[in-house]
């Protein structure tokens, strides 16, 4: 264990101590919400993204000390493990290197090298390395017409299986050469034949190939999904400069050569070993290593397409509320009518409808009186519109409804459906909304959603949110594990109020399970709201470690004690009691008062128990007690007129809301059925290497058209300053555009407003063979 804790301080650059204390917590069954809240003192402050690393790291570490328990075992039974491969084992540092040295003992299926060596062909294998300038054949005699080796020719192609076992299994020529391979050779695409037509959307992988080491994640899953679905063979090949020339062995197998002594200085046996190489290369080498590099390129990928949608699902939970007001949803569609619901401050359904005013049955007037009468009759505030099929549509009737009653003062919000009828079709749903159709409760998800994203959002699995790139096509436990640990670090992070919140979400606060959180709802609907922290303890199967880590992150608003409502842990509360001594006035009246409370010095409360970071902590959270960590309201406003893909045109100026975010860019909604993509060329006027760093889904944020695809349904944006104006320019100038079907010219003319190039150019060349490769 301390080989592991060292190796994980060294790792995230934090002392020993730090992680030993952290590793006993979690051990001890401490969440990392609580661990990172309320025991800085023992972490020395580690925050929630060191401790979900170090947890990773040290699942991860503590599988390979089991792996390397069991290897070790398994060659000490076969009675082959001696002081000098024990200390190899033992110094091996990853998973990979640790199978290496396993590979030779690893018990196989029957294979011709064994059969070889059961034929007594070991001594004619050493031979024959050991002994170049004797004629193989004449080595071979003695071992001719034995039992199963019929005579030299036998003979030698059985010392050859051994000599290639030997030679593949080698662990340090292994290790070496795989990540030579990585280092600098490339992944090869090409196009099946027959299949151009079927694959368009692998159009940019027809012909194409990238350095191993350097590809993005995105990228990696396109290709392998372009394989799977047989439209792209892949191969992993040595870059041109290092392809060998005409007769010349390839550089790995100079390198097997090299390890073992090889070379041809024209000895009668040197013939014979070569081609010994060439196979262990072609036949055993080259199949294993493109296998596990494969196996290591969907690693890399799937741990870049998991941190994206984690970060997106993060940043998406923690979106801003519109806060308890009641709020109108509208389910778009047109056959199947708008799905309506009205939903009170607190969520809960007082009215639903289904209106028509879309084809076939266009009854406008009539949709427009109904939605008028439910947000009269309700006292609607908001008006939350699903941004699927016939959203835009359904916006434009919500702006009538808006200037068709400003008495109401009505305000009106795209909100995601991602994942509604997830929702809609779930256990939970028809426990929460019993006797309410299928197709209205996706209307209550998307007025709840806009009221409070994350108290709705944790109600869905996090998968079927749909906010990463090729989440289908990641390993389930990898991104579910990431996910719930977003979601749980999220709900934590904003507090839950225990008195209106939901099963789900009770369920994501830390210490508490399923059943618990049925338990607390339970008890609530039977006794009333609960009036302090304390009396959660009498909630059936609540126990007292369950209560420590979960007390701290529920909130009870206007109940008995005031520090109920804050983040304050009850375990502090003495502490807070000393506070309010030293200031001369009762909790009440400290909490929220700034002026008192940043007059103190946090040093004068320490004491054996509560060391300065929780003191600092406590003093911080009477000033703002309850904080919300989430950004304030905001709405996009959406240009009037632009409701199709065919309505947007170059160099508009547009305004948007950031949908989703991947490793090549970000997708913006900008109030067409089609998300434009903003490549990360294009997000800033600066380098931008993330495009997390710049934008988040549910940001509003101003875009300029650069490319439209009608076609295609590809809306290509910028957020750059400038490429509007260029836009622009180019679009006025008619000279600037070439006819239909014509060719660029080879030289740019004198123009007004002359084609992009450059820097321009080649990110827009970037974005039409990026965009779109999110799913």
């Amino acid at each position: 264990m301390t080989a592991i804790t060292t190796r994980i301080a060294t790792e995230l650059g934090v002392a020993e101590a730090q992680v030993r204390a952290s590793v006993d917590l979690l051990d001890g069954g401490a969440t990392v919400p609580f661990v990172a809240r309320y025991r800085k003192e023992a972490t020395g402050g580690l925050d929630d993204a060191q401790l979900r690393t170090l947890e990773e790291r040290l699942g991860y570490l503590r599988e390979m000390e089991a792996r390397r328990t069991a290897i070790l075992e398994a060659i000490r039974e076969q009675g082959k493990l001696d002081a000098k491969l024990t200390a190899r084992i033992m110094a091996a540092e990853t998973k990979a290197r640790l199978e290496d040295l396993y590979l030779p003992f690893k018990l196989k299926r029957r294979t011709k090298a064994q059969a070889a060596r059961e034929a007594g062909l070991e001594p004619l294998a050493d031979s024959l390395l050991a002994q170049p300038e004797r004629r193989p054949a004449e080595q071979a005699k003695p071992f001719a017409g034995r039992e199963g080796v019929a005579d030299t020719e036998a003979a030698l192609e059985g010392a050859r299986a051994i000599l290639i076992e030997r030679f593949g299994e080698d662990p340090e020529l292994v290790g070496q050469i795989r990540e030579t391979i990585w280092q600098r050779s490339l992944m090869t695409a090409k196009v099946r034949r027959g299949k151009k037509t079927e694959g368009e959307k692998f159009a940019d992988y027809f012909e194409w190939q990238g350095r191993l080491s350097s590809l993005p994640s995105h990228r990696i899953l396109a290709l392998f999904r372009g394989e799977k679905e047989e439209v792209l063979d892949l191969d992993i090949t040595d870059p041109p400069s290092e392809a060998p020339g005409p007769g010349q062995p390839a550089w790995q197998e100079r390198r097997i050569a090299a390890a073992f002594g090889i070379a041809d200085r024209g000895r009668p046996g040197d013939a014979y070993l070569a081609e010994t190489v060439k196979k262990t290369w072609k036949t055993k080498l080259k199949p294993a290593l493109d296998t596990d590099l494969r196996a290591r390129l969907w690693s890399v990928a799937e741990e870049g397409a998991v941190a994206v949608f984690a970060g997106n699902l993060r940043d998406l939970l923690l979106a801003a509320p519109a806060g308890p007001r009641a709020t109108l949803g509208l389910d778009p569609g047109f056959r199947s009518g708008v799905k309506v619901a009205v939903v009170d401050a607190t969520g809960k359904v007082v009215a639903t409808d289904v209106i028509h005013p879309h084809e076939p049955r266009r009854d406008w007037a009539g949709a427009l009186t109904a939605l008028a009468c439910l947000c009269r009759a309700h006292k609607v505030d908001l008006v939350a519109i699903g941004n699927g099929t016939a959203s835009r549509e359904t916006d434009r009737l919500a702006a009538e409804l808006i200037a068709g009653q400003p008495d109401l003062k009505l305000t009106k919000v795209m909100v995601s459906e991602a994942g509604a009828s997830v929702y809609s079709a779930s256990a939970y749903a028809s426990a929460e909304l019993p006797g309410l159709d299928v197709t209205l409760r996706g209307a209550v998800s998307i007025a709840r959603r806009l009221q409070d994203p994350l108290a709705e959002l944790v109600k869905i699995e996090p998968r079927a949110i749909g906010v990463g790139q090729y989440q289908h096509d990641l390993a389930e436990g990898k991104l579910s594990r990431s996910l719930d640990a977003v979601v749980e670090d999220c709900v934590n992070g904003v507090g839950v109020d225990v008195n209106t919140a939901s099963q789900p979400l009770l369920a994501r606060v830390s210490g508490l399970s399923e059943r618990v959180a049925g338990n607390i709802v339970s008890h609530r609907d039977a006794n009333g709201p609960f009036r302090a922290r304390a009396a959660l303890k009498k909630v059936a199967g609540l126990g007292p470690k369950a209560y420590e880590l979960a007390a701290g992150f529920l909130r009870i608003r206007g109940g008995s004690d005031p520090l109920d409502a804050s983040g304050v842990h009850p375990e502090a509360y003495p502490v807070v009691k000393t506070i309010a001594a030293a200031t001369g006035q009762p909790i009440a009246a400290l909490i929220g008062n700034g002026p008192a409370l940043r007059a103190l010095n946090p040093q004068k409360f320490v004491d054996a128990t509560f060391g300065l970071p929780t003191v600092t902590d406590i003093i911080a959270e009477l000033e703002k007690p309850g904080r919300d960590p989430r950004p304030a309201f905001r709405t996009a406003t959406f240009k009037e007129g632009v409701e199709t893909i065919g309505d947007v045109k170059r160099g508009m100026r547009l305004e948007g809301v950031v949908t989703n975010v991947a490793a090549f860019g970000a997708f913006v909604d900008i109030g067409v059925h089609q998300d434009g993509l903003v490549h990360v060329s294009m997000l800033a006027d600066r380098f931008v290497k993330d495009p997390r760093a710049v934008v988040k889904p549910g940001d509003v944020v101003q875009v300029h058209v650069l490319e439209v695809d009608a076609a295609r349904k590809r809306i290509a944006l910028s957020m750059r300053s400038d490429d509007g104006e260029r836009a622009a320019r180019r679009d006025a100038s008619p000279a600037s555009r070439p006819a239909a079907g014509a060719r660029p010219p080879a030289a740019p003319k004198p123009a007004p407003a002359p084609e992009p190039t450059g820097a321009l150019a080649d990110a827009l060349r970037r974005a039409a063979r990026d965009r779109g490769r999110g799913s």
